[in-house]
């Protein structure tokens, strides 16, 4: 029996290595389309001999359709993450979201591809009116003025289209909504990261953050966000949206003197206004995810310490 080919778009980033090696254990044919803007050939130095990489811009759709000829699956992650990014360049942000999705669908369609996950973001509910949040909280974008809202606004028409196309082309179309992964060999782009390179560094008790220091998230160790997301390749249904993360909640200023103590040192918290937009809460509801048999095996405190560890070294 012939083998079962996935094309993952943004396989050299964080979330599409590791979800690139998932699919090399699971004896798949994995195929890589990225551009490595941000990815890196570094993430899959590993494996790299047994993918075959296509370098290309998620907006080129000539290079992407041939990228997808002979394939069976698509999962598409290419995209534009990181906070500074949303601020700084918005317009980029929408341009690969928008002509990113139509591509893939469109290419999807015409190469009779029809199964696709698509990652969306858990900056789609920007402010949530609940706490944990499900899958069926409102999605908006507070402010269009607001250039942070490229972002999130990206990911809901990535979404509105995924469900509609999905509809009417796709056989298995899943969208999961990410929740604060990370793990070792996430850059530096995410707060954890941010914070063991800058408590690394400290010569002085004065730790630097945005905002009071009261503001939550929930953080999902990379290896549990790979055991969810092969639930979903194997148990994901047709047109549903999933959230993938933990329902550990933790103040900002807590992690912050969590991390410290990694590196035995004591810090005192000097606040600074957060920026404008900034998710004030944030928790997923975990139980849809959780009736596929979802299981977390890595509390925040475990999980930082694998983090801490690859970044020391």
């Amino acid at each position: 029996m012939k083998k079962k080919t996935f094309l993952v778009t943004g396989g050299t980033g964080f979330l599409g290595s590791n979800i690139s090696k998932l699919l090399l254990n699971k004896n798949y044919n994995v195929r890589i389309f990225d551009n490595n803007s941000r990815g890196s050939f570094n993430n899959i130095k590993n494996f790299q001999k047994k993918i075959k990489f296509i370098k290309g811009d998620i907006r080129n759709k000539k290079i992407l359709n041939q990228a997808l000829k002979n394939t069976n699956a698509v999962i598409h992650l290419a995209y534009v993450n990181g906070t500074e990014n949303f601020y700084n360049e918005p317009i980029k942000v929408l341009d690969i979201a928008i002509k990113g999705i139509l591509n893939v669908l469109e290419c999807c369609i015409k190469n009779n591809i029809k199964e696709l996950y698509l990652a969306s973001s858990s900056e789609v509910y920007q402010t949530p009116a609940k706490i944990p949040t499900d899958e069926k909280e409102t999605l908006k974008i507070p402010d269009i003025y607001n250039p942070r809202y490229s972002y999130g606004g990206g990911k809901i028409l990535t979404e509105l289209m995924g469900i509609h196309y999905g509809e009417k082309f796709f056989k298995k179309l899943v969208i999961f909504r990410p929740h604060n992964v990370y793990g070792p060999n996430m850059g530096y782009e995410h707060v954890i990261p941010q914070f063991i390179r800058r408590l690394k560094k400290l010569r002085n008790k004065k730790f630097e953050i945005q905002g009071t220091g009261n503001e939550t998230r929930s953080f999902i160790f990379i290896d549990d966000f790979i055991s969810a997301f092969d639930l979903l390749l194997r148990k994901g249904k047709h047109l549903n949206i999933y959230n993938v993360g933990t329902e550990e909640i933790i103040k900002i200023s807590k992690l912050a003197h969590l991390i410290s103590k990694f590196f035995n040192k004591k810090i005192i918290l000097i606040k600074k206004q957060i920026a404008k937009g900034s998710t004030k809460k944030r928790c997923p509801s975990t139980i849809k995810i959780k009736k596929l048999g979802f299981k977390i095996k890595y509390n925040l405190y475990s999980g930082l310490s694998k983090t801490i560890d690859w970044y020391a070294k």
